[in-house]
């Protein structure tokens, strides 16, 4: 399934609405942008930041943290538009896990768990 820039980008932005405020309240100084494809074919998104966890009040300015969600992966890996919302979605709350500090094996996780409750 392939869509327009502008159309992916209002995706990412409803999957983000869809994240619930009690986390989305606690998101700040980053950046959620869209790149049409990844440096490395395996990667549907990337976190770039220094995680919540290891962050101090005593911090001074810091530039945005930034999540890319990868465009073009999503749309290969995808075909009716309900499985391309989801995934992007999924991916979405993936990155946003690593701001919160999660490391690689706790997202997978919780994915899994989040799976199985839904399904």
């Amino acid at each position: 399934m392939e869509l327009t820039s502008e159309e992916f980008d209002r995706l990412v932005e409803d999957c983000l609405r869809r994240i619930p405020a009690r986390f989305r309240r606690r998101m700040h100084n980053i950046a959620v942008v869209v790149e049409p494809e990844p440096p490395r074919p395996d990667l549907l998104g990337l976190y770039h930041g220094r995680p919540l966890t290891s962050r101090s009040v005593a911090d001074g300015f810091a530039m945005p943290d930034r999540i890319t969600i990868f465009q073009g992966p999503h749309e290969h890996m995808s075909r009716p538009r309900a499985e391309l919302e989801q995934m992007v979605y999924e991916t979405v709350w993936h990155e946003i896990a690593h701001y919160f500090g999660m490391d690689e094996q706790r997202v997978r996780r919780a994915e899994r768990a989040r799976s199985r409750r839904r399904g």
